[in-house]
């Protein structure tokens, strides 16, 4: 793995790159985000945000969610995927919030992972984008970068991976670093066809020049 002296000046690049990366999730309020981004468990951020459109107009309050039949959730849901059961826990999240949290979301991680549907992931966003406390949320695409980029280990779990990115990158960082971690995996270096040819980290990157000499050989290959 890399040292944080490299982890920091990877991340110097990727600010260069993406100096205004923030949460691409379309809500209103913390309640709103809350559910956007349970929503977007295993569903892309364009995709949730064009389902909460619609959702959002229906649902303003917990009371809202809980007063329909669960059948009615999982139909405005749909298009989601689990939408079955991310209906059941929107619902039940929202019975917490009543019962416990006078329907307002809790600002403390504790708090936050007693809710259905909302993990470790889900409550280090809302914290961090809804009330600006630094957390480093590990998504698909952060653990795919960091991997890739040799700061956290290929066989390290999301809690590791998590763990080493605190380590690593100076906390005052912590919240616009999973942002730009998301857009630079999100727009960049993607799962598929990571963009290794113009990436200014390649250098830097052993997965990247590792693609790039297995793409030279078999273009090479290919025309004899």
């Amino acid at each position: 793995m890399i040292s944080g002296k490299k982890t920091v000046e990877m991340l110097d690049v990727i600010d260069e790159l993406f100096p205004d990366a923030e949460a691409e999730l379309v809500y209103s309020n913390n309640f709103e985000l809350t559910i956007a981004v349970l929503l977007s468990a295993q569903a892309t951020d364009n995709h949730v945000n064009k389902v909460t459109k619609e959702l959002f107009r229906k649902y303003k309050t917990p009371e809202d969610y809980v007063a329909v039949p669960l059948e009615e959730l999982q139909n405005d849901i749909r298009s989601i995927g689990l939408y079955r059961n991310k209906a059941k826990n929107i619902q039940k999240l929202c019975r917490d919030l009543l019962d416990k949290f006078d329907g307002i979301v809790p600002g403390n991680y504790d708090d936050l992972v007693s809710l259905a549907g909302v993990g470790r992931k889900t409550a280090n966003v809302v914290l961090s984008v809804a009330f600006d406390v630094p957390r480093i949320a590990v998504d698909t695409h952060v653990e795919r970068v960091s991997k890739r980029l040799g700061i956290a280990r290929y066989k390290d779990n999301v809690t590791q991976v998590e763990e080493t990115l605190m380590k690593k990158i100076p906390e005052e960082r912590w919240s616009k670093a999973h942002h730009q971690l998301i857009f630079f995996g999100r727009y960049h270096c993607t799962a598929r066809s990571p963009k290794c040819g113009t990436c200014p980290l390649l250098d830097e990157c052993r997965e990247g020049q590792k693609r790039m000499k297995r793409k030279t050989n078999e273009e090479s290959t290919a025309k004899k």
